[in-house]
């Protein structure tokens, strides 16, 4: 599988329903073969040929920057068309990261707030994703395979669950592009260093591009 392939493979989430009302999200496209950015080993000609482009990716992107936002600390702020995620931390800074984001058609755009956090997250997809690919595992455990990364920050609007996340990837070198369902896709990295500084119920605003 060649580069351009693997940028085009996409996130595991579908966001249905919370994105249409906040944000416009569509529909799943069920033609898409690598949409969700799980590969069966089968399809990967090599471990190595799979992992080739990360060697060539920055294991972080995160810099310290004077604060755009405006927000108190502990906000996080997603610019959606810039490709950048804010983290507010008082005095006017806040720390920067790149990310990849929501593909033509899947971005959105509202506030919601961090409702849990999880280290090696495990992936069970939802019964709508499984009836349009039954390919997939009904449920992964975490690891350094796992689409979601190290680190996961579920986006919550009020008590309910958006199927939205900040987590981390098993594809490093698609950060900086738009890929993903609507999910905020951070190196790993990165999203362990968000992770162990952002509480549960802190706010989050995504701007949408």
């Amino acid at each position: 599988m060649n580069r351009k392939q693997t940028v085009a493979a996409a996130i595991v989430c579908l966001g249905a329903g919370f994105g249409a009302s906040i944000g416009g999200a569509s529909a799943f496209d069920p033609n898409d073969a690598y949409y969700y950015g799980y590969q069966p080993r089968q399809q990967v000609a090599s471990l190595g040929d799979m992992y080739a482009p990360a060697r060539q990716t920055p294991s972080a992107t995160r810099v310290l920057v004077n604060d755009p936002t405006g927000k108190q600390g502990g906000a996080i702020t997603v610019d959606t068309r810039n490709r950048y995620l804010y983290l507010s931390l008082g005095g006017g800074q806040a720390i920067r990261y790149g990310i990849g984001v929501g593909r033509e058609g899947f971005t959105w755009g509202g506030n919601a707030r961090i409702g849990r956090k999880a280290e090696w997250p495990a992936w069970t997809p939802p019964s709508a994703m499984l009836k349009r690919r039954p390919d997939l595992p009904r449920h992964m455990t975490g690891g350094i395979d796992n689409p979601l990364g190290a680190r996961a920050l579920y986006l919550y609007s009020g008590n309910k669950d958006t199927l939205f996340r900040i987590h981390g990837t098993n594809e490093p070198w698609t950060i900086g592009e738009a890929v993903s369902s609507g999910c905020i896709r951070m190196m790993n990295d990165d999203v362990v260093d968000l992770y162990s500084r952002v509480r549960v119920g802190a706010p989050v605003q995504v701007i949408r591009g």
